[in-house]
């Protein structure tokens, strides 16, 4: 791999000095055919030029190595670009020069750009995590107002102001992850607390629609974040809730502390699971459902890339899907 690098340094140098060297040879031409209208002797002509050709070997080696050596001094530089600062190499030619002056001009309408961005991008996050926040409010009244008769009317709207509770959730969650700063919270959590929150938060629809949920109890511990785990359970009983129509949703650990939550609903199309974690992707389900935004399991994901954890899906057709998330961390040990 190296001797390929060189072979091509090697010729980027010939070609860029190609002219120079047509020059060399024109040169060595005209004295060759001016020698010999002079008639002087060949080994004159041949001392003479053996010396003017070891020269320039000589020198040509020399000017290769520099030109060698500022390759790999900007290869660096490119390596650690992010970090870069105006204390660039000096420049070898005028056009080295002028090039170190667009660059450092053009890096400092970057990074006004940048700012700019960044500034631009804290005033939508505060604004809509502001918003988010005002919204609950209303939800909150709205639900205590509903709660007040229980009639099937007010179940149906309780229904509907359980999903727009969801959205709003789901937008905090979309800001929060996008955001540059964390707020993850790493501690050994007993994982049937999380579970057990995410099926009270969800009994209501488990009886609505009149599934069966089967739970078996786990004495498992887990280094997680307990906020960002408990939005991935309850995003996963949300879809398995929504494509259930009846059956049952079953919720196991075992012992390699793989949780999996299994439905016996319509189940997601073979040509769509390997694309339902993208974003925005809804898939045959959610263009059928109408109602599917595509950002749950993308988030999902998201979530567990930062937590280190692993989640995927397997489903078939008309008979359901089991979605597991990985919960097992290796113990390190000091030595």
């Amino acid at each position: 791999m190296k001797e390929k690098r060189g072979e091509h340094l090697l010729r980027a140098y010939l070609w860029q000095y190609k002219y120079s060297f047509c020059m060399f040879a024109a040169y060595i031409v005209i004295f060759a055919v001016v020698f010999s209208l002079y008639e002087l002797e060949t080994e004159a002509v041949l001392y003479a030029g053996g010396l003017c050709a070891a020269l320039t070997v000589t020198v040509l080696m020399v000017h290769y190595l520099f030109y060698r050596n500022r390759h790999f001094i900007r290869k660096e530089m490119v390596k650690n670009i992010r970090i870069l600062d105006e204390r660039l190499p000096v420049p070898g030619t005028l056009a080295e020069a002028d090039y170190q002056q667009m660059i450092l001009a053009l890096k400092q309408i970057c990074d006004e750009d940048l700012t700019q961005w960044q500034k631009e991008r804290q005033e939508h996050m505060d604004y809509y995590t502001t918003w988010v926040h005002q919204i609950k409010t209303p939800i909150a009244v709205m639900r205590m107002v509903l709660q007040e008769e229980d009639t099937q009317e007010h179940r149906e709207l309780l229904a509907e102001l359980f999903r727009i509770e969801q959205y709003v959730e789901m937008a905090l969650s979309y800001l929060r992850l996008g955001s540059e700063s964390t707020d993850f919270v790493f501690q050994q959590y007993r994982l049937d607390d999380l579970i057990r929150q995410a099926i009270h938060k969800y009994a209501s629809q488990f009886v609505r629609k009149r599934i069966r949920l089967l739970y078996e109890p786990t004495e498992a511990v887990v280094l997680t974040d307990e906020k960002w785990l408990l939005f991935m359970i309850e995003q996963i009983l949300s879809n398995a809730v929504k494509y259930t129509r009846e059956g049952t949703v079953r919720i196991t650990v075992t012992k390699e502390k793989v949780l999996q939550i299994a439905d016996t609903g319509i189940g997601i199309a073979p040509e769509d699971l390997p694309r339902i974690f993208e974003k925005g992707f809804t898939g045959y389900n959610g263009r059928a459902d109408k109602k599917s935004t595509g950002l749950g399991l993308y988030l999902c994901q998201k979530a567990a890339q930062r937590l280190s954890h692993r989640i995927d899906a397997a489903s078939e057709v008309g008979k359901g899907t089991v979605f597991s998330i990985d919960l097992h961390t290796e113990k390190l040990e000091m030595v």
